[in-house]
């Protein structure tokens, strides 16, 4: 196998929110990478600290600690002006809500090419209207929706005007953040249909966010799963959805609604109960189980979950 080149490298992430006395860790020791090219899933529940790595990662929120090297250069914590105005740039993200992130005030020429305006100071008029107009295009509206407010539109055409805004800037990465999750489930295929085309065309990365598990293996290429701030496996999709090892990825799946009414009816559901983890005499680790296969485990655990392969 030909060796895949890193573009984000994450190491020991921690974000912190609130000051000495009321403080939170959000993320804690989050370490992964992401490959040039591909849809890396980073799936878990309401408040697991997911769309806080995709904020620390755009530089909307401050890290407490660790690393996030992006081209082999870190970016996050005081970095050079020039560096901060190249990853605006280059990272871009779509946000969850597509109501809440346009600005109802402007129109959509100006929501979309705002980003440009701050980055390329000597743009003309000209260049500019024609850059909308390519990025409307690419995303499926019409160019004359140019001179219209948000709320002329639907939410399924609110969110392309989302995804336009981050690739008139050409970014080399986009962060996902559940972007269909607000989306009626006739309009998400065609988003997640969208977002595939693009990615091919435009060889861009992605960070996808989302607490759904089917929609993550339609399209994602290795998906990691985050309790409570900790990444507790990653593995390539198919991988994961045959041999889930960690008793919270086990659970996620479960919870996928099945189509078969009958199969629906007599599936277990397991319920994720944390006290299983005694980590008072062995502590867990972070180890490749199986080639491009991780887990988080101490070593009784550890032992279980090589038996489970074996199966």
């Amino acid at each position: 196998m030909t060796e895949r080149e890193v573009l984000l490298s994450v190491r020991d992430l921690e974000v912190t929110f609130g000051s000495k006395r009321s403080k939170f860790v959000a993320v804690k020791g989050v370490s992964f990478d992401i490959y040039k090219g591909e849809t890396f899933g980073l799936v878990g529940e309401s408040g697991s600290g997911k769309t806080t790595i995709g904020r620390a990662i755009i530089r909307i929120n401050p890290t407490s600690g660790g690393d996030i090297i992006f081209n082999g250069e870190k970016i996050n914590g005081k970095i050079p002006r020039d560096l901060d105005k190249k990853v605006t740039q280059q990272i871009q993200m779509i946000f969850q809500d597509p109501m809440a992130s346009l600005n109802e005030r402007a129109k959509v020429d100006y929501i979309v090419s705002e980003g440009l305006l701050n980055v390329q100071k000597g743009l003309s008029e000209e260049d500019r209207k024609a850059k909308v107009s390519k990025a409307l295009s690419e995303v499926g509206l019409l160019p004359e929706f140019a001179s219209r407010f948000p709320h002329e539109f639907s939410g399924g055409q609110r969110q392309r005007i989302g995804i336009a805004r981050s690739l008139i800037m050409e970014p080399k990465f986009v962060i996902a953040d559940e972007p269909i999750s607000a989306l009626d489930v006739s309009i998400r295929a065609q988003v997640l249909n969208l977002l595939s085309a693009l990615q091919k065309e435009r060889e861009l990365t992605y960070l996808f966010i989302a607490h759904d598990l089917s929609v993550m293996r339609f399209i994602s290429d290795r998906i990691a799963v985050i309790h409570k701030g900790v990444i507790v496996e990653l593995a390539e999709t198919e991988k994961l959805f045959a041999h889930p090892l960690h008793p919270y990825t086990r659970a996620l799946l479960s919870a996928i609604p099945m189509p078969d009414p009958i199969s629906e009816k007599v599936k277990e559901l397991e319920i994720y109960d944390p006290s299983v983890h005694d980590y008072t005499t062995h502590k867990p680790e972070w180890v490749e189980i199986e080639p491009d296969h991780f887990v988080m485990g101490n070593a009784p655990e550890l032992e279980k979950y090589r038996e489970m392969l074996k199966d």
